[in-house]
């Protein structure tokens, strides 16, 4: 499976969705159904990682459960080079772009770059920029989150990413957020790159979504939101709104 040449051709169909699972948090029982029920409800990707606690063994074990249960393809999305799977379709090969410690801009992608080789992973490119408030993955990358009201900081950056020749960039407001990356945000950041905008983080309504696909988001990444819907009505609702259903 060719993961990127697939988001590309959804992309060309309209807005994609990704569910994003820790499996430090959740046994692989429940990761399998929170996705196949995902699935169902037309997402088009999973994403695994977490900012703590991630380990080789608990990635093999949710992957394995995950592909008994779907058909998705598993993007790993990592916070650093030690915990990586071989088991995965793909890997986010991504920059923290506004983090102040080069080890999360440039040093564990060194260090991963090898192993990814040798596991057979494909690496996606992407720019990966904190937005306020951050939350856990904003602390634990060291980063300087861009203020919710400077969209131009978001620009740059995003600009930046492009220019690094990534082929993805991702607004993260951090999991569990108040808010979403403002729309005004995602609106000026659409308009200066032409790569597809990721954005992620305190997305719990339809409504939201629906903002941020006007804004121009390319794909929505939801991740607390499948963890604690109890029926899953809350997801679908939200997958719906932002690919427009």
């Amino acid at each position: 499976m060719n993961v990127w040449k697939t988001l590309v051709t959804a992309l060309a169909r309209g807005k994609v969705h990704m569910t994003l699972l820790d499996p430090d948090k959740l046994p692989p029982a429940d990761i399998a159904k929170i996705c196949a029920d995902a699935e169902g409800m037309g997402t088009d990707a999973i994403m695994l990682g977490g900012s703590t606690g991630i380990t080789v063994e608990n990635l093999d074990r949710a992957i394995v459960a995950i592909k008994e249960r779907t058909s998705l393809p598993v993007i790993l999305f990592p916070m650093g080079a030690k915990a990586l799977s071989g088991k995965a379709d793909a890997i986010y090969f991504m920059s923290l772009m506004n983090s102040r410690n080069l080890r999360f801009v440039v040093g564990e992608q060194v260090a991963g770059a090898p192993v990814i080789k040798a596991l057979g992973l494909e690496p996606i490119s992407m720019g990966y920029i904190i937005v306020e408030p951050g939350m856990k993955v904003g602390e634990v990358g060291e980063a300087d989150p861009v203020p919710r009201a400077e969209p131009k900081k978001a620009v740059a950056q995003a600009l930046a990413t492009q220019y690094f020749g990534m082929k993805l960039v991702y607004l993260e407001a951090g999991s569990g957020a108040h808010s979403p990356v403002p729309g005004e945000m995602v609106s000026a950041v659409k308009k200066a790159v032409s790569i597809p905008v990721v954005v992620g983080g305190g997305v719990r309504t339809p409504e939201q979504a629906r903002e941020l696909a006007g804004a121009g988001a390319d794909i929505l990444v939801t991740g607390t939101l499948a963890e604690d819907s109890a029926q899953g009505a809350d997801l679908a609702g939200v997958i719906r709104a932002f690919k427009g259903m």
